[in-house]
């Protein structure tokens, strides 16, 4: 119990907190989790494969909630189908663009996916709450519809095909937004379901530190590979938001771990 007592005293003094001071921390704490990153991970190439295996572990708890529980509750449909898009115009991308590695995980992730989709569907359709998946996923597509045709790579690509690839990439940033208001509709998260999005909340951050670190490595240049214009900015705003936008759950996530608590319980606000 005293081993906790540091941390309890930690997550209290944050909780009572403003909402900018939220904000400033977390940024603090991004920040030196970079440059913890940085100097322990040597080739920075790594962290985008440790973002796939964590992203496969949290799939994994997904599957075993699925078919060993028999129940798709506090799982968003939406969320799934948004993911769907995104890999199914991303996999499109990479035949036509760069066919590589990614191009296999995405084509396993995508099939994984479909699998979720049909068991919530059909198999454990009287376990879903439609009610409390309420997300107007237009909220969603028709934004990252506008910015892909304002905002797109400027290769030598076909133009269709370029729009394609930032449509996913701004898909993917916010996928994961009716899955969050879900979880806040309900209130209470079961153990399985908050595993997998916390899960997806590190994939993200790790993610999004392959692509800074990469950035600061070479010292811009990235950035310049990836085109002129607003495009590469965008590309790391885009892995930025990814994770600011799980950012507030993953906080809640480990404040109940370390509160010994086996089900989350979201406060008011967090979505």
């Amino acid at each position: 119990m005293g081993s906790r007592r540091p941390i309890s005293v930690v997550a209290e003094w944050v909780r009572r907190q403003p909402p900018k001071v939220k904000a400033f921390l977390c940024v603090v704490a991004g920040m030196a989790a970079l440059v913890f990153l940085r100097f322990v991970v040597h080739d920075h190439d790594n962290l985008f494969v440790a973002a796939e295996a964590v992203h496969a572990i949290g799939i994994s708890v997904l599957i075993y909630k699925l078919t060993k529980e028999k129940t798709c509750a506090g799982l968003s449909l939406k969320s799934q189908e948004l993911t769907a898009l995104f890999l199914a115009v991303r996999l499109y991308c990479s035949f036509v663009m760069e066919y590589d590695i990614h191009t296999l995980l995405d084509s396993a992730t995508l099939v994984t996916t479909l699998w979720v989709i049909y068991m919530i569907r059909f198999k454990l359709k009287s376990s879903y709450m439609e009610d409390k998946d309420n997300f107007a996923t237009y909220y969603v597509v028709l934004p990252c519809v506008v910015l892909a045709l304002a905002v797109h790579p400027t290769t030598s690509h076909n133009i269709v095909n370029r729009i394609f690839w930032a449509f996913c990439v701004y898909l993917e940033a916010a996928s994961v937004l009716p899955q969050l208001r879900l979880m806040q509709n309900t209130k209470i998260v079961e153990p399985f379901t908050a595993h997998y999005v916390f899960a997806l909340g590190i994939a993200r951050f790790l993610s999004c530190a392959h692509w800074v670190l990469q950035v600061l490595d070479t010292r811009g240049r990235l950035l310049t590979a990836l085109g002129y214009g607003l495009w590469p900015s965008m590309v790391l705003l885009s892995e930025i938001v990814q994770t600011f936008i799980l950012a507030d759950f993953c906080y809640y996530y480990v404040k109940s771990v370390f509160g010994g608590q086996l089900v989350l319980r979201l406060p008011a606000g967090v979505v």
